[in-house]
């Protein structure tokens, strides 16, 4: 359980936004503060949506011998969804920046322009909204044969796993900021090119692992 749980968790881990926002906090004027705010912002998020996901799968008895066949269909469901949102932005391009015509900034890019740990906070729980692969992270828990002590372990390393890109730069940070600081500008500029192919592949892979976990149990 823990072994498949936690490589959903990684993938689902894998968000672009999580870490430009992370950078761009460690950045500010008050990096420590921010960085730490918008970490409670994540946690809460993941914490609160996996036990919300953790009991309605109980509840739905998806755990039950008899289910067998729902609790993969459930996993294939997702890996279909996951699968087809890798698609779709592998064919869809991101547009250019048009200088003259300048977009509309986002509800994430608003709420960081925003100073203050509310905000900051709040930027966490926008950012990790739970994504398919979170979601099959937990379907693995709640669906095994496990006691109440070990899932809840399990659970716990998955929400740590899911938030990893926002807790390792802050603990690098504290470790050697100034260095952790430049090479996280010069990451970011990488990112924001290759952002968009980055979470394209990471939505096909998690899309075929689902896929393909899903049709084993069915068969």
């Amino acid at each position: 359980m823990f072994a498949t749980a936690a490589g959903f968790a990684v993938l689902a881990a894998i968000s672009p936004t999580a870490i430009l926002v992370c950078a761009v906090y460690l950045g500010s004027a008050r990096p420590q503060q921010a960085t730490l705010l918008y970490l409670a912002g994540a946690v809460v998020m993941t914490l609160v949506m996996g036990l919300v996901v953790l009991f309605a799968l109980r509840a739905s008895g998806l755990s039950l011998s008899v289910r067998h066949d729902p609790r993969y269909g459930v996993r294939l469901a997702l890996g279909v969804l996951a699968l087809g949102g890798g698609v779709f932005m592998a064919r869809r391009k991101p547009r250019p920046p048009d200088p003259e015509k300048p977009g509309k900034p986002g509800l994430i890019s608003r709420t960081m322009s925003r100073p203050g740990p509310l905000a900051a906070f709040i930027t966490g729980i926008f950012v990790f909204t739970p994504s398919a692969s979170f979601v099959a992270a937990v379907q693995v828990i709640a669906t095994a044969r496990a006691s109440v002590a070990y899932s809840a372990a399990v659970l716990a390393a998955v929400v740590v796993i899911n938030v990893m890109f926002v807790w390792l730069p802050f603990l690098l940070y504290l470790a050697r900021p100034e260095a952790t600081t430049r090479r996280l500008k010069a990451f970011n500029g990488w990112l924001r090119a290759h952002g968009h192919a980055l979470v394209a592949g990471a939505l096909l892979i998690a899309g075929g692992a689902l896929i393909g976990n899903g049709i084993y149990g069915l068969a």
